[in-house]
């Protein structure tokens, strides 16, 4: 019996944390910045990924994803979307990438070095997964609300080396993502030590 219920307690707890993280990165993705020196109005900056960070490096990867996945529920619920969850969609694989990849190396190298490693790999990671998942699925369905052109003509104001769908990726995607990824690894880096104990067994 007292197994059962010290089980149970944990589990509680657990999806406790989960939530809590969720809601505050929900929060946080109200707090936009727009980098229109590198990509059109509908992709802002935010450091929504620092809570899903923080879970995934404190409680695992999976439960990681499972922040990543409640936040943009959230936001699909209560911001509303214009797009067809379109947006949420590319933000759940490029958070759940940047979670579960850092924190997989984090968990094998639990220093500080260790820390910088995982991160830069996770943001890498998440790049190249944005570009790949942006090029193949996100903008085609884009195009089906706004027409892909509209999208391009966009990127071309940015700069006329964007001129098509790849080197939309090339020229605004890419950058876009790295800026993001190093930008939230940064705060990371800082509020880490202090908040994990919250989060920690």
């Amino acid at each position: 019996m007292n197994k059962v219920n010290t089980k149970s307690f944990c589990s509680s707890r657990e999806i406790t944390k989960v939530s809590m993280l969720a809601v505050i990165a929900f929060i946080l993705m109200y707090f936009q910045v727009p980098l229109t020196f590198v990509a059109p109005s509908f992709m802002e900056l935010d450091i929504s990924d620092l809570p899903v960070l923080v879970g995934a490096f404190t409680l695992g990867p999976v439960y990681g994803i499972l922040i990543a996945g409640l936040k943009n529920v959230l936001a699909l619920i209560f911001k509303g979307t214009m797009t067809a969850g379109i947006g949420e969609l590319s933000n759940f694989i490029i958070s759940a990438t940047f979670a579960s990849t850092s924190s997989l190396i984090y968990k094998r190298h639990r220093t500080y070095k260790g820390a910088i490693y995982a991160l830069t790999v996770g943001v890498i990671s998440m790049t190249t997964v944005a570009m790949l998942s942006n090029y193949f699925v996100v903008f085609p369905l884009y195009s089906k609300v706004m027409p892909m052109q509209v999208i391009i003509d966009m990127g071309n104001a940015i700069t006329p080396r964007i001129h098509d769908l790849l080197s939309m990726m090339l020229y605004s995607v890419l950058p876009f993502n790295l800026i993001k990824g190093f930008t939230t690894s940064a705060v990371m880096m800082l509020v880490y030590k202090k908040v994990s104990p919250l989060f920690k067994n």
